[in-house]
């Protein structure tokens, strides 16, 4: 509430000083100035905006980043909402903007004042809220570290899943979680300890290791060959007031794109593999594609113009090369690229399908200055513009080597879960050309699991230093 009430205030003395308005003298005007600030529509609307976006929930496994988010969503719920408040109230905020004659007999119009606070009331909500979540969960940190405002858990399992979960909380110490002491999935365990931790007993022993010591939380790590086990286990652990928490046992077996648990109509689901950048992540993306391709046409059409001119004087052939690539979801469609070959450069048999070699002898002496400045793929600007590729994403393939590559190396499959890019988080490690497949398949992977408007723009920035010249463009 406090915090609320001060971007209120700031808002309110930026609309007093930008317009040249009297600033209140306290406390002569007290009634004037809460009146003023919107204080007391501010204050409700928010803290309901910030219960929606579930800021007041226990938040001690989500990142900071998570939290700005949510704060960012609930500031954008809260002054729409304000705002259709305040006109169903009648409560005169925005004013009409006065119109006003200069000495030069120039004609000026003063803005609205309503209007100007409200829009300075979004920019200080969401910079306050967050400076406050900021300070308080660095606080958190620092008591955490002395011993304080600890959480202690229990891990159900000793084998590798439960070292997995214990090191990972380990890891992450600014959660406050602490693991006090394993249980082991068998019914009796005779080891003593496990991870410099003691283990007390097994499951015959549950109820009476956790009477005995108690917990905050209990992780179940159990093995999946003893899955048949956990509902049973569930059912136990409803006599003790203890948050129980679910570790499935896939995350090392399998290529897990991501993990989060959705509901339909009262029935879990768990969503293990999707695609990230569906939904608001998508039109965002699709949104930096469109303008920073159209933004590529216009700077580069300069350099574009030169590099067609030489390739039509190199030799003869068209200047747009085309051919088939892969991209999201399977589908295909024909990249354009500069020509760098001699002759017309038809598609090869399956079978001939190769990538081509550095000293390639069918490269023009253009050709092969094109391809190691990288200006050769200028062209593809028109395909993100076009919708078949993304200005960020794994590099598109070949179809004809596609069954080669998914039956050779596990995961391949999950880069056309985006749309290929012309630039992409190997290519900016130095990952081009007829360089190491598993390498380049783990930052493409990386990418996907982590992806991010930031993350792209991240990319886009190192492309500009990294992404042209390169000694394995070729």
């Amino acid at each position: 509430m406090l915090v609320i009430t001060a971007a209120c205030y700031i808002a309110w003395l930026f609309r007093l000083s930008t317009l040249g308005q009297p600033l209140p003298s306290l406390p002569g005007d007290w009634e004037a100035s809460v009146r003023g600030s919107l204080s007391l529509y501010a204050i409700p609307i928010t803290i309901g905006a910030m219960w929606f976006c579930s800021l007041y929930k226990p938040r001690r496994d989500k990142s900071l980043w998570s939290e700005y988010g949510a704060i960012l969503r609930a500031t954008i719920v809260a002054i729409p909402t304000m705002i259709v408040l305040l006109w169903l109230l009648r409560v005169k905020i925005i004013d009409a903007a006065q119109t006003t004659v200069l000495d030069d007999g120039i004609v000026g119009t003063t803005p609205d004042a309503g209007r100007v606070q409200l829009l300075a009331l979004a920019v200080a909500l969401p910079l306050l809220l967050c400076t406050h979540r900021t300070l308080f969960r660095w606080t958190l940190r620092q008591l955490r570290k002395r011993g304080h405002n600890l959480r202690h858990v229990a891990v159900v399992g000793i084998g590798r899943l439960g070292q997995v979960a214990c090191r990972t909380i380990e890891r992450n110490s600014w959660t406050g979680l602490s693991v006090a002491y394993f249980i082991s999935a068998a019914e009796q365990s005779e080891r003593p300890s496990c991870l410099g931790r003691p283990i007390h007993g097994g499951l015959a022993d549950l109820e009476r290791t956790l009477e005995r010591h108690p917990v905050d939380a209990v992780y179940l790590a159990m093995p999946s060959s003893r899955a048949n086990r956990l509902p049973g286990l569930l059912r136990r652990l409803e006599r003790f007031t203890v948050e129980v928490r679910v570790i499935p046992d896939v995350l090392p077996k399998y290529q897990a794109q991501s993990m989060a648990v959705s509901e339909l109509d009262g029935m879990p689901i768990l969503s293990y593999r999707e695609c990230p950048t569906q939904g608001l992540g998508g039109v965002l993306k699709r949104g930096l594609d469109v303008v920073g391709s159209l933004a590529g046409i216009l700077v580069f059409s300069p350099i574009m113009i030169v590099c067609a001119i030489g390739v039509r004087l190199s030799g003869p052939g068209p200047i747009i090369f085309k051919q088939r690539r892969v991209s999201i979801a399977g589908e295909t469609f024909k990249i354009y690229k500069f020509r760098t070959m001699r002759c017309i450069e038809d598609e090869q048999a399956p079978g001939d399908a190769t990538w081509t070699s550095r000293d390639d002898p069918r490269v023009t002496r253009f050709g092969r200055f094109l391809r190691q400045t990288s200006l050769d793929e200028l062209p593809q600007l028109l395909n993100v513009l076009k919708g078949q590729m993304s200005l960020v994403g794994p590099r598109p393939e070949r179809p004809e080597l596609i069954p080669r590559f998914r039956e050779d190396w596990r995961g391949y499959m999950l880069r056309q879960h985006v749309k290929a890019g012309m630039t992409g988080w190997a290519q900016v490690n130095g990952l081009r050309g007829d360089t190491s497949l598993r390498r380049r398949l783990r930052y493409d992977l990386h990418y996907i699991r982590h992806w991010s408007l930031g993350f792209d723009l991240k990319i886009l920035w190192l492309t500009i230093f990294r992404g042209f010249a390169h000694r394995n463009a070729h």
